[in-house]
Protein backbone atom coordinates (compact mmCIF):
# COMPACT_ATOMS: atom_id res chain seq x y z
CA UNK A 1 0.00 0.00 0.00
CA UNK A 2 1.21 3.47 -0.87
CA UNK A 3 -0.14 6.79 0.39
CA UNK A 4 0.77 10.34 -0.53
CA UNK A 5 2.27 12.48 2.20
CA UNK A 6 -0.64 14.89 1.82
CA UNK A 7 -3.19 12.12 2.47
CA UNK A 8 -1.26 11.02 5.56
CA UNK A 9 -1.28 14.61 6.82
CA UNK A 10 -5.06 14.65 6.53
CA UNK A 11 -5.29 11.45 8.58
CA UNK A 12 -3.41 13.05 11.50
CA UNK A 13 -4.58 16.68 11.06
CA UNK A 14 -1.04 17.78 10.21
CA UNK A 15 0.52 20.22 7.73
CA UNK A 16 2.96 19.47 4.93
CA UNK A 17 6.07 21.50 4.17
CA UNK A 18 7.50 20.49 0.83
CA UNK A 19 6.24 18.05 -1.77
CA UNK A 20 2.96 16.61 -0.50
CA UNK A 21 2.66 14.25 -3.48
CA UNK A 22 5.64 12.09 -2.46
CA UNK A 23 4.55 8.48 -2.07
CA UNK A 24 5.00 6.74 1.26
CA UNK A 25 4.92 2.94 1.59
CA UNK A 26 6.00 2.42 5.20
CA UNK A 27 7.35 3.91 8.42
CA UNK A 28 10.77 3.39 10.02
CA UNK A 29 13.23 4.89 12.49
CA UNK A 30 15.53 7.68 11.34
CA UNK A 31 18.65 5.57 10.87
CA UNK A 32 16.90 2.51 9.43
CA UNK A 33 14.59 4.30 7.02
CA UNK A 34 14.98 3.93 3.25
CA UNK A 35 13.38 5.50 0.21
CA UNK A 36 9.59 5.26 0.46
CA UNK A 37 9.58 5.37 4.26
CA UNK A 38 8.37 8.17 6.46
CA UNK A 39 10.30 8.60 9.71
CA UNK A 40 9.58 10.68 12.81
CA UNK A 41 11.27 12.78 15.49
CA UNK A 42 9.59 12.83 18.90
CA UNK A 43 12.60 14.24 20.80
CA UNK A 44 14.53 17.38 19.85
CA UNK A 45 17.82 15.56 20.54
CA UNK A 46 17.39 13.50 17.37
CA UNK A 47 16.70 16.36 14.97
CA UNK A 48 20.31 16.48 13.68
CA UNK A 49 19.91 12.89 12.43
CA UNK A 50 17.33 14.07 9.90
CA UNK A 51 20.08 15.53 7.73
CA UNK A 52 21.51 12.07 7.09
CA UNK A 53 18.31 10.02 6.84
CA UNK A 54 17.36 8.19 3.64
CA UNK A 55 13.64 8.51 4.42
CA UNK A 56 11.34 10.17 1.89
CA UNK A 57 9.63 12.33 4.54
CA UNK A 58 9.60 12.97 8.29
CA UNK A 59 7.03 13.66 10.98
CA UNK A 60 8.14 16.60 13.15
CA UNK A 61 6.60 19.09 15.55
CA UNK A 62 7.77 22.24 13.72
CA UNK A 63 9.59 23.43 10.63
CA UNK A 64 13.24 22.32 10.48
CA UNK A 65 15.67 24.48 8.47
CA UNK A 66 18.25 22.88 6.17
CA UNK A 67 16.33 19.60 5.85
CA UNK A 68 15.78 18.62 2.23
CA UNK A 69 13.01 16.04 2.62
CA UNK A 70 9.31 16.96 2.93
CA UNK A 71 7.98 17.36 6.46
CA UNK A 72 4.67 16.45 8.05
CA UNK A 73 4.25 18.89 10.94
CA UNK A 74 2.00 18.06 13.89
CA UNK A 75 2.03 19.02 17.60
CA UNK A 76 2.47 15.39 18.67
CA UNK A 77 4.77 13.45 16.30
CA UNK A 78 4.63 10.29 18.41
CA UNK A 79 0.84 10.18 18.23
CA UNK A 80 0.93 10.82 14.48
CA UNK A 81 3.50 8.03 14.10
CA UNK A 82 1.22 5.60 15.94
CA UNK A 83 -1.74 6.42 13.72
CA UNK A 84 0.26 6.20 10.49
CA UNK A 85 1.92 2.95 11.53
CA UNK A 86 -1.53 1.48 12.16
CA UNK A 87 -2.61 2.52 8.65
CA UNK A 88 0.27 0.58 7.11
CA UNK A 89 0.16 -2.52 9.32
CA UNK A 90 -3.45 -3.26 10.27
CA UNK A 91 -5.37 -5.50 7.89
CA UNK A 92 -9.12 -6.03 7.66
CA UNK A 93 -10.41 -8.90 9.76
CA UNK A 94 -10.85 -12.14 7.83
CA UNK A 95 -12.66 -14.90 9.77
CA UNK A 96 -11.06 -18.35 9.73
CA UNK A 97 -13.79 -20.25 11.57
CA UNK A 98 -13.38 -22.88 14.26
CA UNK A 99 -10.43 -25.25 13.96
CA UNK A 100 -11.21 -28.96 13.91
CA UNK A 101 -8.61 -29.33 16.66
CA UNK A 102 -10.39 -26.95 19.03
CA UNK A 103 -12.97 -28.12 21.56
CA UNK A 104 -16.14 -26.05 21.87
CA UNK A 105 -18.89 -27.05 24.29
CA UNK A 106 -22.19 -27.77 22.54
CA UNK A 107 -23.85 -25.22 24.83
CA UNK A 108 -21.37 -22.43 24.01
CA UNK A 109 -22.45 -19.65 21.66
CA UNK A 110 -19.72 -18.77 19.17
CA UNK A 111 -20.28 -16.08 16.54
CA UNK A 112 -20.23 -17.36 12.97
CA UNK A 113 -17.38 -15.00 12.07
CA UNK A 114 -15.16 -15.74 15.07
CA UNK A 115 -11.73 -17.35 14.61
CA UNK A 116 -10.89 -20.21 16.97
CA UNK A 117 -7.41 -21.69 16.53
CA UNK A 118 -6.22 -25.24 17.34
CA UNK A 119 -6.21 -26.58 20.90
CA UNK A 120 -8.55 -23.89 22.22
CA UNK A 121 -11.07 -25.10 24.79
CA UNK A 122 -14.35 -23.20 25.23
CA UNK A 123 -16.51 -24.19 28.19
CA UNK A 124 -20.22 -24.63 28.72
CA UNK A 125 -22.50 -21.67 27.99
CA UNK A 126 -19.58 -19.39 27.06
CA UNK A 127 -20.49 -16.54 24.69
CA UNK A 128 -17.99 -15.51 22.02
CA UNK A 129 -18.80 -12.31 20.12
CA UNK A 130 -18.39 -11.23 16.52
CA UNK A 131 -14.92 -11.16 14.96
CA UNK A 132 -13.28 -12.52 18.10
CA UNK A 133 -9.92 -14.26 17.62
CA UNK A 134 -8.79 -16.88 20.13
CA UNK A 135 -5.29 -18.20 19.51
CA UNK A 136 -3.88 -21.68 20.09
CA UNK A 137 -3.94 -23.21 23.53
CA UNK A 138 -6.23 -20.68 25.19
CA UNK A 139 -8.81 -21.90 27.71
CA UNK A 140 -12.17 -20.15 28.03
CA UNK A 141 -14.10 -21.28 31.09
CA UNK A 142 -17.81 -21.92 31.43
CA UNK A 143 -20.19 -18.94 31.31
CA UNK A 144 -17.41 -16.59 30.15
CA UNK A 145 -18.52 -13.69 27.95
CA UNK A 146 -16.14 -12.21 25.35
CA UNK A 147 -17.21 -9.10 23.42
CA UNK A 148 -16.86 -8.27 19.74
CA UNK A 149 -13.44 -7.78 18.11
CA UNK A 150 -11.52 -9.05 21.12
CA UNK A 151 -8.20 -10.88 20.65
CA UNK A 152 -7.08 -13.63 23.01
CA UNK A 153 -3.46 -14.64 22.42
CA UNK A 154 -1.97 -18.13 22.97
CA UNK A 155 -2.23 -19.90 26.32
CA UNK A 156 -4.44 -17.33 28.00
CA UNK A 157 -6.72 -18.78 30.68
CA UNK A 158 -10.06 -17.13 31.49
CA UNK A 159 -11.83 -18.70 34.45
CA UNK A 160 -15.57 -19.25 34.79
CA UNK A 161 -18.07 -16.38 34.55
CA UNK A 162 -15.56 -13.63 33.81
CA UNK A 163 -16.66 -10.89 31.41
CA UNK A 164 -14.54 -9.22 28.70
CA UNK A 165 -15.83 -6.26 26.70
CA UNK A 166 -15.27 -5.23 23.10
CA UNK A 167 -11.87 -4.73 21.45
CA UNK A 168 -9.99 -6.18 24.41
CA UNK A 169 -6.51 -7.59 23.78
CA UNK A 170 -5.08 -10.19 26.16
CA UNK A 171 -1.51 -11.29 25.55
CA UNK A 172 0.02 -14.74 25.97
CA UNK A 173 0.10 -16.50 29.31
CA UNK A 174 -2.21 -14.16 31.19
CA UNK A 175 -4.66 -15.61 33.72
CA UNK A 176 -7.98 -13.86 34.32
CA UNK A 177 -10.20 -14.93 37.18
CA UNK A 178 -7.97 -17.17 39.30
CA UNK A 179 -8.91 -17.14 42.99
CA UNK A 180 -7.97 -14.09 44.98
CA UNK A 181 -5.44 -14.68 47.75
CA UNK A 182 -7.88 -14.95 50.65
CA UNK A 183 -7.11 -16.85 53.85
CA UNK A 184 -7.93 -16.46 57.54
CA UNK A 185 -5.99 -17.90 60.49
CA UNK A 186 -7.49 -20.61 62.68
CA UNK A 187 -4.65 -20.85 65.15
CA UNK A 188 -1.69 -21.72 62.94
CA UNK A 189 -3.84 -23.11 60.15
CA UNK A 190 -4.62 -21.04 57.06
CA UNK A 191 -8.30 -21.43 56.24
CA UNK A 192 -9.25 -20.64 52.66
CA UNK A 193 -11.93 -18.01 52.01
CA UNK A 194 -13.91 -19.06 48.91
CA UNK A 195 -13.61 -16.52 46.10
CA UNK A 196 -17.05 -16.39 44.49
CA UNK A 197 -16.89 -13.15 42.48
CA UNK A 198 -15.68 -12.49 38.94
CA UNK A 199 -13.36 -10.30 36.89
CA UNK A 200 -15.01 -7.80 34.55
CA UNK A 201 -12.97 -6.05 31.86
CA UNK A 202 -14.57 -3.18 29.97
CA UNK A 203 -14.04 -2.13 26.33
CA UNK A 204 -10.68 -1.22 24.77
CA UNK A 205 -8.50 -2.67 27.52
CA UNK A 206 -5.11 -4.22 26.67
CA UNK A 207 -3.44 -6.67 29.05
CA UNK A 208 0.19 -7.72 28.61
CA UNK A 209 1.78 -11.15 28.82
CA UNK A 210 1.85 -13.25 32.01
CA UNK A 211 -0.40 -11.01 34.07
CA UNK A 212 -2.73 -12.24 36.82
CA UNK A 213 -6.09 -10.60 37.44
CA UNK A 214 -7.77 -12.31 40.39
CA UNK A 215 -11.51 -12.81 40.80
CA UNK A 216 -13.27 -10.98 43.61
CA UNK A 217 -14.17 -12.53 46.93
CA UNK A 218 -17.67 -11.12 46.35
CA UNK A 219 -18.79 -8.89 43.49
CA UNK A 220 -16.13 -8.17 40.89
CA UNK A 221 -12.59 -7.10 40.21
CA UNK A 222 -13.16 -4.30 37.70
CA UNK A 223 -10.88 -3.02 34.94
CA UNK A 224 -12.56 -0.02 33.36
CA UNK A 225 -12.55 1.23 29.78
CA UNK A 226 -9.27 2.02 28.04
CA UNK A 227 -6.90 0.70 30.71
CA UNK A 228 -3.50 -0.50 29.47
CA UNK A 229 -1.60 -3.09 31.52
CA UNK A 230 2.01 -4.05 30.81
CA UNK A 231 3.54 -7.52 31.25
CA UNK A 232 3.91 -9.27 34.62
CA UNK A 233 1.33 -7.26 36.56
CA UNK A 234 -0.63 -8.61 39.55
CA UNK A 235 -4.14 -7.28 40.25
CA UNK A 236 -5.65 -8.75 43.41
CA UNK A 237 -9.26 -9.47 44.30
CA UNK A 238 -11.84 -6.67 44.33
CA UNK A 239 -9.44 -4.10 42.89
CA UNK A 240 -10.96 -1.37 40.72
CA UNK A 241 -8.88 0.38 38.06
CA UNK A 242 -10.30 3.59 36.60
CA UNK A 243 -10.65 4.53 32.95
CA UNK A 244 -7.51 5.05 30.82
CA UNK A 245 -5.08 4.18 33.61
CA UNK A 246 -1.66 2.69 32.82
CA UNK A 247 0.08 -0.04 34.83
CA UNK A 248 3.71 -0.65 33.89
CA UNK A 249 5.57 -3.96 34.29
CA UNK A 250 5.74 -5.72 37.68
CA UNK A 251 3.17 -3.53 39.37
CA UNK A 252 1.41 -5.27 42.26
CA UNK A 253 -1.96 -4.05 43.59
CA UNK A 254 -3.33 -5.56 46.81
CA UNK A 255 -6.95 -6.43 47.41
CA UNK A 256 -9.83 -3.91 47.38
CA UNK A 257 -7.62 -0.97 46.38
CA UNK A 258 -9.27 1.55 44.04
CA UNK A 259 -7.57 3.56 41.32
CA UNK A 260 -9.22 6.62 39.79
CA UNK A 261 -9.19 7.72 36.17
CA UNK A 262 -5.96 8.22 34.23
CA UNK A 263 -3.68 6.90 36.97
CA UNK A 264 -0.12 5.92 36.00
CA UNK A 265 1.81 3.36 38.05
CA UNK A 266 5.42 3.05 36.88
CA UNK A 267 7.43 -0.18 37.00
CA UNK A 268 7.49 -2.24 40.22
CA UNK A 269 5.12 0.00 42.12
CA UNK A 270 3.44 -1.78 45.03
CA UNK A 271 0.10 -0.76 46.58
CA UNK A 272 -1.23 -2.07 49.89
CA UNK A 273 -4.83 -3.15 50.28
CA UNK A 274 -7.92 -0.99 50.87
CA UNK A 275 -6.47 2.36 49.77
CA UNK A 276 -7.70 4.84 47.17
CA UNK A 277 -5.54 6.47 44.49
CA UNK A 278 -7.15 9.62 43.07
CA UNK A 279 -7.66 10.66 39.47
CA UNK A 280 -4.59 11.66 37.43
CA UNK A 281 -2.08 10.44 40.02
CA UNK A 282 1.39 9.42 38.79
CA UNK A 283 3.47 7.08 40.96
CA UNK A 284 7.19 6.75 40.22
CA UNK A 285 9.01 3.45 39.74
CA UNK A 286 9.58 1.12 42.72
CA UNK A 287 7.43 3.22 45.04
CA UNK A 288 5.53 1.59 47.89
CA UNK A 289 2.17 3.22 48.53
CA UNK A 290 0.70 2.55 51.99
CA UNK A 291 -2.04 5.19 52.25
CA UNK A 292 -4.51 7.12 50.11
CA UNK A 293 -3.10 9.51 47.48
CA UNK A 294 -5.28 12.55 46.63
CA UNK A 295 -6.02 13.38 42.98
CA UNK A 296 -3.57 15.16 40.67
CA UNK A 297 -0.40 14.23 42.60
CA UNK A 298 3.00 13.00 41.44
CA UNK A 299 4.60 10.86 44.16
CA UNK A 300 7.75 8.79 44.40
CA UNK A 301 9.55 6.63 46.94
CA UNK A 302 8.76 4.33 49.84
CA UNK A 303 7.20 5.87 51.83
CA UNK A 304 6.09 8.13 48.98
CA UNK A 305 6.90 11.82 48.84
CA UNK A 306 5.79 14.56 46.45
CA UNK A 307 7.99 14.36 43.38
CA UNK A 308 9.97 17.57 43.91
CA UNK A 309 10.54 16.83 47.58
CA UNK A 310 11.74 13.34 46.68
CA UNK A 311 14.27 14.80 44.24
CA UNK A 312 15.61 17.12 46.95
CA UNK A 313 15.92 14.20 49.35
CA UNK A 314 17.60 12.05 46.70
CA UNK A 315 20.17 14.77 46.06
CA UNK A 316 21.26 14.51 49.72
CA UNK A 317 21.54 10.70 49.87
CA UNK A 318 24.95 10.49 48.26
CA UNK A 319 26.29 13.08 50.69
CA UNK A 320 25.06 11.33 53.85
CA UNK A 321 28.42 9.70 54.79
CA UNK A 322 30.22 13.07 54.67
CA UNK A 323 27.36 14.79 56.49
CA UNK A 324 27.47 12.10 59.20
CA UNK A 325 31.21 12.64 59.69
CA UNK A 326 30.70 16.38 59.92
CA UNK A 327 27.85 15.93 62.38
CA UNK A 328 29.97 13.62 64.56
CA UNK A 329 32.80 16.17 64.51
CA UNK A 330 30.43 18.98 65.53
CA UNK A 331 28.92 16.87 68.33
CA UNK A 332 32.39 16.17 69.73
CA UNK A 333 33.29 19.84 69.51
CA UNK A 334 30.10 20.87 71.30
CA UNK A 335 30.73 18.26 74.02
CA UNK A 336 34.29 19.57 74.47
CA UNK A 337 33.08 23.15 74.74
CA UNK A 338 30.45 22.13 77.30
CA UNK A 339 33.07 20.34 79.43
CA UNK A 340 35.35 23.37 79.22
CA UNK A 341 32.50 25.63 80.26
CA UNK A 342 31.77 23.35 83.24
CA UNK A 343 35.43 23.57 84.37
CA UNK A 344 35.60 27.33 83.98
CA UNK A 345 32.27 27.96 85.70
CA UNK A 346 32.87 29.75 89.10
Amino acid sequence: MKRSLESLAREVAGQVKGDGSVEISGLAGIEGATEGDITFVSDERFLPLLKGTRASAAIVSHEIPDVSIPLLMTPNPLLAMAKILALFTQRPYAPEGVSERAWVSPSAQVSADATIHPFVAIGDHAQIGARVTIHAGATIGPHVTIGDDTIIHPHVTIYARCVLGKRVIVHAGTVIGADGFGFVKDGEVNVRIPQVGIVEIEDDVEIGANCCLDRATFGKTLIKRGVKIDNLVQVAHNVQIGEYSILVAQVGISGSTKLGKNVTLAGQVGLVDHITIGDNVMVGAQSGITKDVPPNQIVLGSPPLPHRQFLRVAAVWSKLPELKKELDRLIKRVEALEKKAEVERP
